[in-house]
C-alpha cells in the first residue's frame, strides 16, 4: 500500500497542468468592441492631406489614448507585480536598449515610463514633429513613427497579458479592444507594424479581428 501511494504521488507530480487561456482571447471578451465593421474608412489618407501630417496627428492620438488606458491600471503595474516587461508564457520579456546599445531587463512600470517619456519628448520636439507653418518633417520621420508604434505595441501586449483583469473590472474592454483594432488597422495601412516576431504575443488576437472584419 505504501509503495502504491508513493507511485501515485509520483504520477501526480509529473502530470502536466493545462495552460489557461488568456482572458482577452476568451469569449465574450475577444469580441468586445465599440465599433461594428472595419476601421478601414477612418485610417486611409484623406485627400489633399500630406502623409507625414496624417501620421503625426494619428501617432499623437494613439499615444495619448494608450497613455490614458495605462494610467487606469498603473496602480497594479508595480515592480512587485510586474518585475519584467512580460507578456504571455513562452515569450521573452522585452528589454530596453539604452544609449550605449545595451539591452536592459527592467520592471514593467520602469520600462513603460521610459517608453512614455521617450515618445513624449519626440512628439514635443519641433525638429521631429514640426507644428509651425513652413517647417518640413525630417527625412527619417516615418522610421521614427515605426519606432513609436513598436513600443506602443509592447505596451498594448503587456496590458493585455498582465492587466486585462483590471481592464474588465473597469469595464474598459470594449474601448481598449477598439483602440487596439484601430491602432493595428492604421499600422497596416501605412506599413508601420513591427516584424512577425514582435507581433507574436498578440498574433491570435489580430487574426481574430481580421477574420471578423474589424481589421482589413
Amino acid at each position: 500500500m505504501n509503495w502504491l501511494g508513493k507511485k501515485n504521488n509520483q504520477r501526480s507530480r509529473t502530470r502536466t497542468t493545462p495552460i489557461s487561456r488568456p482572458l482577452f482571447l476568451s469569449k465574450p471578451f475577444i469580441d468586445a468592441s465599440l465599433v461594428e465593421g472595419s476601421f478601414k474608412k477612418i485610417v486611409v489618407l484623406p485627400k489633399y492631406v500630406d502623409v507625414d501630417e496624417w501620421l503625426a496627428v494619428n501617432v499623437f492620438e494613439f499615444f495619448n489614448y494608450l497613455n490614458m488606458f495605462y494610467g487606469t491600471v498603473t496602480d497594479f503595474c508595480t515592480p512587485v507585480n510586474c518585475p519584467a516587461m512580460s507578456t504571455g508564457t513562452g515569450f521573452e520579456p522585452y528589454t530596453w536598449t539604452d544609449q550605449n546599445q545595451k539591452k536592459n531587463k527592467l520592471p514593467a512600470p520602469t520600462y513603460i515610463d521610459y517608453v512614455m517619456t521617450w515618445a513624449q519628448n519626440l512628439i514635443n520636439d519641433e525638429n521631429v514633429f514640426p507644428t509651425k507653418a513652413g517647417r518640413d518633417f525630417p527625412k527619417d520621420f516615418q522610421q521614427t513613427v515605426r519606432m513609436i508604434f513598436k513600443q506602443c505595441f509592447r505596451v498594448f501586449a503587456h496590458i493585455y497579458y498582465q492587466h486585462y483583469e483590471q481592464v474588465l473590472h473597469l469595464r474598459e474592454e470594449k474601448h481598449f479592444n477598439s483602440l487596439f483594432a484601430h491602432f493595428i488597422s492604421f499600422a497596416k495601412e501605412f506599413n508601420l507594424l513591427p516584424d512577425k516576431k514582435e507581433l507574436a504575443p498578440l498574433e491570435e488576437l489580430i487574426t481574430h479581428m481580421e477574420n471578423n472584419g474589424r481589421i482589413s
